[in-house]
């Protein structure tokens, strides 16, 4: 079967159309990347990458934000077609991020697809190594960042064992076979397995 991608600098192009989740959460984006930095986790990586499955939520990691920052985020957001499943005021919903808990958004009168932001600190060990280390991605005029595709097949076959979650992983093993490295899935392992206290 031939790649449905190539490398560009760097940058993994994903060699397909936009479908509306994608638009969804380009549109997302679009307005978090004014406030904040952000990576792009989870189940979405392995659509994006071709997966066929359903979702109702797109993870996405948010480092730390001032509840200036936060307020400004929110507020765009709310102002282009955005509302939290948290509350209608940034104090509400910061409130949630000051304790780490996530918080989601869809678009008005919508509940799915929702994007769900999952606020990390430097406690977050795993988080904190998954977000310093990014990997760019592309499909058409659409670029973001997922984590390593070492460290995510690797996070969701050590960590979150579902079966959808091992389902994903099995693609990206299979999808990116040409370019995953041996060497990063060792040192992935043994980063996980530290922070995450495996043995």
């Amino acid at each position: 079967m031939p790649n449905a991608y190539h490398i560009d600098n760097d940058t993994i192009i994903i060699e397909r159309d936009l479908t509306e989740l994608d638009i969804f959460v380009k549109d997302f984006l679009n307005i978090l990347k004014k406030h904040s930095d952000y990576l792009i986790v989870s189940g979405y990586v392995s659509i994006a990458t071709g997966r066929t499955r359903g979702t109702e939520d797109v993870d996405l990691l948010l480092p730390p934000l001032s509840e200036e920052t936060f307020t400004q985020l929110f507020n765009e957001l709310t102002e282009n077609g955005f509302w939290c499943y948290q509350g209608d005021s940034a104090d509400m919903a910061y409130k949630y991020i000051q304790e780490v808990n996530n918080i989601r958004f869809a678009r008005s009168n919508q509940m799915f697809p929702n994007m769900e932001i999952v606020p990390f600190n430097e406690t977050k060990r795993t988080k904190s190594f998954e977000f310093n280390h990014p990997q760019k991605i592309k499909i058409k005029d659409f670029e973001f960042k997922i984590p390593q595709l070492e460290f995510e097949i690797l996070y969701k076959e050590l960590v979150l064992t579902g079966k959808k979650d091992i389902a994903d992983a099995r693609h990206l093993r299979i999808f990116f076979v040409d370019i995953l490295k041996k060497e990063k899935f060792e040192t992935y392992e043994a980063v996980i397995k530290y922070y995450e206290n495996l043995g």
